[in-house]
């Protein structure tokens, strides 16, 4: 893989993060998508999208969005069809509340919903018994997805392995930087919008379940008023505590990747100076990139200057041997 040379014009992770979220993108083929709608609990339903591959040998891709997040993310749209052109099948997920799935389930997912995603990943082995299974977290799905690996539940062996893009493994640090500095209040109130519109579908549908709905102005908020009840926790330290992912680390025994740059504003590189990580896990740290930006110096392979999604492309393509067209 080719290593990652930040653009000259976006060389902070401030900027990179930015950047990489509002740069426009070339038009790329919209595959077609079959609408999949999955029961969580009782009341809960979440949708997710399927994109049927061209090959019969490589395996299917899940790809799960971070916060604020859902199947239509630039992100999300643009790996999806990189991958579709290269013959892969892919899975695009929507977490409770989000996306087509506003609405449709009485509680907002969070970074330690771990069970749903199993489910998710369970329908995909299920529909696809006899391929493997390459699941793709970004950002708070990212942390989500190491905890389902190393958590100590019976993971598919379909599995073959696992990435994690900017995961925030210590979900305390990240809400604190989001929340209280300055450099992030442009992120913060980005996500808080984002939020507010699920939060909003789901009071309409759900008038008797806990609101998400009140004039809550950052992230750690959200979490204190939100997050920890609704999930079940004691308090917003015992969510933080039992979802971080950087407790799980140690216990993960599926090849799993985590690309995280050092400069990423709500990830710094040092948190991985202090975690005990399997040796199944393997950590690669850009020095520059931001949180999910990597808005690369040099065109990548790929005709653009995405280098996240030729890094995922890349990993994919490695965990499988040569198969895909390039």
């Amino acid at each position: 893989m080719e290593s990652f040379e930040a653009h000259w014009g976006a060389s902070g992770g401030v900027i990179q993060t930015i950047v990489g979220s509002q740069l426009k993108d070339k038009s790329l083929p919209h595959p077609p998508r079959i609408r999949h709608e999955l029961h969580l609990s009782d009341e809960g339903r979440a949708i997710i999208y399927e994109i049927e591959p061209k090959s019969e040998t490589l395996p299917i891709v899940l790809l799960a969005h971070g916060m604020g997040g859902c199947s239509e993310s630039g992100y999300m749209k643009r790996i999806s069809s990189k991958l579709w052109m290269r013959g892969y099948g892919v899975i695009l997920i929507n977490h409770s509340g989000c996306g087509q799935g506003m609405g449709l389930s009485p509680r907002m997912w969070n970074g330690g919903s771990s069970d749903d995603l199993a489910k998710m990943i369970d329908f995909v082995v299920q529909r696809y018994p006899d391929k493997s299974l390459a699941p793709v977290g970004f950002s708070l799905s990212g942390n989500v997805l190491l905890k389902y690996l190393g958590e100590g539940r019976k993971v598919p062996e379909n599995i073959s392995g696992a990435l994690a893009v900017n995961p925030p493994v210590d979900l305390r640090v990240a809400s604190d930087i989001i929340s209280r500095k300055w450099r992030c209040a442009l992120f913060n109130k980005y996500y808080m919008r984002l939020i507010r519109n699920q939060a909003v579908a789901l009071v309409k549908q759900f008038p008797s379940a806990m609101s998400p709905l009140k004039n809550l102005k950052t992230i750690w908020d959200f979490d204190v008023s939100y997050t920890a009840p609704a999930g079940g926790f004691k308090d917003v330290d015992d969510y933080y505590d039992r979802s971080s992912s950087k407790h799980y680390l140690k216990g993960i025994k599926t090849p799993t990747a985590i690309l995280s740059a050092e400069d990423d504003p709500f990830v710094p590189g040092y948190l991985f100076d202090h975690v005990a990580m399997s040796e199944k896990v393997a950590l690669h740290q850009p020095e520059k990139g931001g949180h999910m930006g990597y808005v690369s110096r040099h065109a990548t392979p790929h005709g653009d200057r995405r280098w996240m999604d030729y890094a995922v492309l890349e990993w994919v393509r490695e965990l499988h041997g040569s198969g895909g067209n390039t």
